[in-house]
């Protein structure tokens, strides 16, 4: 089953994590308050509140060098969080696997002008209709996006037919947890080997 990542893990952003450019990390910028309290992701100096300014579009194969940079430039505890794994440089297949779209398989990507902040895919299951991960840059992090990329990548796998989900989360990852059963009150979790398998209805 996919690796998943639906929110922040911490629920803020950590001021020492910067967001990554296509061309590489983004330079001195942390976390910011607005007037009105929401955080918001400076990049080249220019301020937007993240969740509104961002655009989900479907995956490119021109976007290899971009989610690659996105890859490594994500926190040690997101990549562990997502892939279990760290995740430095990935390879070339494994990239191109995350960008697919086809009959199988669906990818978003969510993008601030050419910032990559966040990753969504899914595939058909054995078990389950579809399969789902997501993964959001560390200053993106508890602000609504991975629900949105959620959210998005349900409504393209209900027009392919899809009734069921599934995703894997890991057993520790107690604000996912939170988010899937909010959002899913009926689905079925089981844990296994650390991990807690979630079956659930694609929302609408």
């Amino acid at each position: 089953m996919m690796r998943t990542q639906l929110v922040s893990p911490d629920g803020a952003p950590a001021p020492g994590n910067v967001p990554v450019v296509y061309g590489n990390v983004a330079a001195g910028c942390g976390g910011a308050s607005g007037a009105s309290g929401d955080v918001m992701a400076v990049s080249g100096g220019v301020a937007a509140v993240p969740g509104t300014a961002v655009e989900i579009r479907p995956a490119r194969p021109d976007d290899e060098e971009g989610i690659r940079r996105f890859i490594g430039g994500l926190s040690s505890r997101t990549q562990a969080r997502r892939f279990f794994a760290g995740m430095s440089r990935p390879s070339a297949s494994f990239v191109r696997t995350l960008l697919a779209v086809d009959e199988r398989r669906d990818a978003l990507l969510a993008v601030h002008g050419n910032l990559l902040v966040g990753h969504a895919m899914s595939y058909r299951g054995e078990e389950t209709d579809v399969e789902i991960a997501v993964v959001v840059g560390d200053e993106w992090q508890g602000m609504g996006l991975g629900s949105r990329l959620v959210r998005t990548l349900m409504r393209r796998a209900e027009t392919r037919g899809a009734r069921t989900v599934g995703m894997d989360v890991l057993g520790d990852n107690r604000k996912v947890l939170s988010m899937v059963r909010r959002a899913w009150p009926e689905a079925t979790m089981r844990v296994s080997s650390g991990t807690v398998e979630v079956t659930a209805k694609v929302l609408r």
